[in-house]
């Protein structure tokens, strides 16, 4: 979301300035919510929590649908903004962000080691059986939109659009995620691994496998007694460290990484000796509570200048 300081973005800072409307956000950062479940998460009425979550609605900043629940419609509330960022007056000589943004679905992964329990799906069918990580490589899987494993790894490749003159700032991977339950379990971890280019980058502990209400894109002959939707979350890397949502996951840097490689290589993994080894899934589009692809995004400012020799330069 790109705001200024123009009338058009109060309604933003307007639906911001409550404290009770940031926890509101934290709580939807974790997960699709109702008004009720809301409201009793922060010991207000439902009343006075739909007046909140209107105001955030408003702003853009979430989404509302009305889904049944088990005492008739109830209003499920999603989180609609991954990143703000707020352009002020007199900035225009600041060096300019740019991006390099590549989508990689779910079923396009280029190596993987897995162990049962294991799947994956299109938005119309299963790929072969369950439990079998030889449908892992069946032709068809290209067309996955959700995939789940017990331990091992899944790794994607990318290209690399990064020019000489193009100068990295940060690297985001954003995916909608959870642990692989038995059924569905929400309290349910599972210690989730991060590599890029083979360097380990830290790892999240994901709360649970999510499935006591319908994913907002899950389609609708998937069964109900199974994962439905995941997490949204987001893998910054830049020269300050790696970090999950903004908090520290390790002190791996852009620099670390070889991120002028040609090719990248991005690997989730739940090791065998994991503290909490509960598995994990991947939602893709046409599934879950967010409808996207995994999304690589490197951030870049143009270089001032390209050294020809030392003492020597040419203005670009």
């Amino acid at each position: 979301m790109n705001l200024d300081l123009s009338e058009q973005s109060l309604p933003v800072y307007e639906a911001l300035a409550s404290s009770v409307r940031l926890q509101v956000l934290r709580l939807l950062a974790e997960g699709s919510m109702n008004v009720k479940e809301l409201a009793a998460s922060i010991g207000l009425s439902s009343a006075i929590m739909t007046m909140h979550v209107r105001k955030l609605d408003e702003a853009g900043l979430i989404t509302t649908q009305m889904l049944p629940g088990k005492s008739g419609l109830q209003k499920v509330c999603s989180l609609a903004v991954n990143e703000a960022q707020i352009q002020f007056p007199g900035t225009d000589d600041a060096p300019e962000r740019h991006c390099h943004r590549v989508e990689i679905p779910v079923g396009h992964y280029s190596d993987f080691y897995i162990e049962p329990t294991c799947g994956l799906a299109t938005t119309e069918k299963y790929i072969g059986g369950f439990d079998d990580p030889r449908y892992f490589w069946e032709p068809e899987r290209i067309n996955a939109a959700i995939l789940w494993f017990g331990h091992g790894f899944i790794e994607y490749k990318a290209p690399n659009y990064l020019l000489s003159s193009q100068v990295p700032t940060e690297l985001v991977f954003t995916f909608e995620i959870a642990s692989e339950a038995p059924g569905i379990s929400e309290n349910y971890p599972s210690d989730i691994s991060f590599a890029f280019n083979g360097v380990p980058l830290g790892i999240w502990t994901s709360p649970g496998d999510y499935g006591e209400q319908r994913g907002k894109y899950t389609p609708e002959w998937w069964p109900s007694a199974i994962n439905q939707y995941g997490l949204l979350k987001q893998l910054r890397i830049n020269h300050e460290g790696t970090f999950m949502d903004g908090i520290k996951l390790s002190d791996i840097t852009l620099d670390q990484v070889d991120i002028r490689r040609k090719q990248w290589t991005f690997r989730f993994a739940v090791d065998k000796d994991a503290v909490h080894r509960g598995g994990l899934t991947l939602f893709g589009k046409g599934f879950g509570n967010y409808n996207e692809h995994l999304i690589l995004e490197l951030f870049y400012q143009e270089a001032k200048g390209v050294v020809l020799d030392e003492g020597t330069a040419i203005g670009r």
